[in-house]
């Protein structure tokens, strides 16, 4: 008991020094004169909480002490959803289909579901770096930030449209993925992870700088949003031409131009799943795999890692592009502010939390990670607190992801019986 007691006091102790800051002071108004509230419970309270907790979870380990990992078949759970995956994606599908068109979406619900999807067809896209090869990438906001910004640059100066712009944002993203691919060829964990985070940090730090090209932290405003095949949405156009509402012969809504957005999100990203799925199937989905489990072994059977790694940023970033250059004809804005390490985190978190390589996984982990915060609003300063607790429940529950459980894309052939002696003589 004692060796508990003191085991939780650090924790403790930590939790209040971080609290003190962030909860315990709080500036109020001293006639004209700022000064500081200090208030000892939201500093005592959050360290007593994690005292108790950090002792019950202890006594808990010393009641059930770990036994030796025994290699065990997989989980029921796991293999119904490697069997039915295809057909609960198909379900997926059809309900987001209907989604704008139910009676009770609303346009925020529309807007949410808009942003759900950026945020999975980022996931999916890390996921090809991350989960598929195991090189950890904390710099994948600058491939995300390099679509946008091609797009921006490209309709506020040339007048290019979304869907000729596209392609473009996805090869200037996979160029930079290529340039740094090159020279990380020969890192591994902790200080691939530190390089990929000062990428990210020196693109943001150029489009700050280069205020001639990304109007440095005022950002790009005015960028076109993609038509609906030459018919803009709005209530009448001024050159003559015929608006989406006069075309289907509807009365103008704002609301169309948001489900447009949500179509063009849910093809994007349908196609990034398809893309992805198809590359797992394949030769280089499989070098992927190989080089994740073991990069000696992968040299060993004649793979080679420079081409392996450089495909798997290079099509990871293309990807990020292409969400990229969406997300800027959304919002018609963009600026610096979107694109800092935060985002990077919260994609990064989205692969790990769902599970590394698993598909479905990163649908579910971007529901709890862009739903929850959405859902806490009405809690105001204590969302970020539920949304941390959130996390650290399923890094305690599910260490391995949402769903643990990856499925192989080459199965091994069933052993053969052992040969006798004399057999294997002749």
């Amino acid at each position: 008991m004692a060796h508990t007691l003191k085991g939780a006091l650090l924790p403790a102790l930590i939790t209040a020094l971080l609290a003190l800051p962030l909860a315990g002071l709080q500036l109020q108004d001293l006639g004209g004169k700022n000064g500081l509230n200090i208030r000892p419970l939201w500093v005592i309270a959050p360290a007593l909480i994690v005292f108790i907790g950090h002792c019950l979870v202890q006594l808990l380990r010393d009641r059930n002490p770990s036994r030796p990992v025994v290699p065990r078949r997989p989980s029921r759970a796991s293999a119904f959803i490697a069997g039915v995956s295809p057909r609960l994606f198909l379900m997926i599908g059809i309900v987001a289909l209907v989604f704008p068109l139910l009676p009770f979406t609303s346009r925020y619900e529309l807007d949410l579901a808009t942003t759900f999807l950026i945020y999975v067809m980022l996931g999916w896209g890390l996921n090809i770096v991350v989960g598929m090869a195991g090189l950890l990438d904390l710099g994948y906001v600058a491939f995300y930030a390099a679509g946008a910004y091609t797009f921006g640059y490209l309709s506020v100066n040339f007048g290019v449209s979304f869907w000729l712009a596209l392609p473009l944002c996805g090869l200037v993203s996979a160029s930079l993925g290529l340039l740094l691919g090159f020279p990380v060829l020969r890192l591994r964990g902790d200080y691939l992870a530190i390089v990929t985070l000062g990428f990210g940090e020196i693109i943001r730090i150029f489009i700050i700088n280069l205020t001639d090209i990304t109007g440095g932290p005022n950002g790009i405003a005015g960028i076109s949003r993609p038509s609906f095949f030459g018919h803009p949405f709005a209530p009448a156009a001024p050159d003559g031409t015929t608006t989406f509402a006069d075309f289907f012969h509807l009365d103008f809504s704002p609301d169309h131009r948001f489900m447009w957005l949500y179509y063009i999100i849910l093809g994007l990203a349908a196609l990034t799943l398809l893309f992805t799925e198809r590359l797992r199937r394949l030769p280089i989905g499989r070098s992927w795999e190989a080089l994740r489990e073991d990069e000696t072994a992968c040299q060993a059977v004649g793979i080679n890692p420079t081409s392996v790694k450089l495909t798997a940023f290079s099509l990871g970033a293309m990807l990020g592009g292409f969400a990229g250059c969406f997300f800027a004809a959304r919002q018609g804005f963009i600026s610096p502010e979107s694109f800092t390490f935060t985002e990077s985190a919260i994609i990064l978190a989205i692969v790990v939390l769902g599970g590394m390589g698993s598909q479905l996984g990163v649908v579910l982990a971007a529901v709890v990670l862009v739903g929850l915060p959405e859902l806490g609003r009405e809690f105001a300063e204590y969302r970020m607190l539920l949304f941390g607790l959130a996390m650290v429940f399923i890094m305690i529950w599910r260490p391995q992801g949402l769903i643990a459980g990856r499925k192989p894309s080459i199965l091994a052939p069933a052993e053969s019986p052992p040969l006798h002696v004399s057999e294997s003589l002749q």
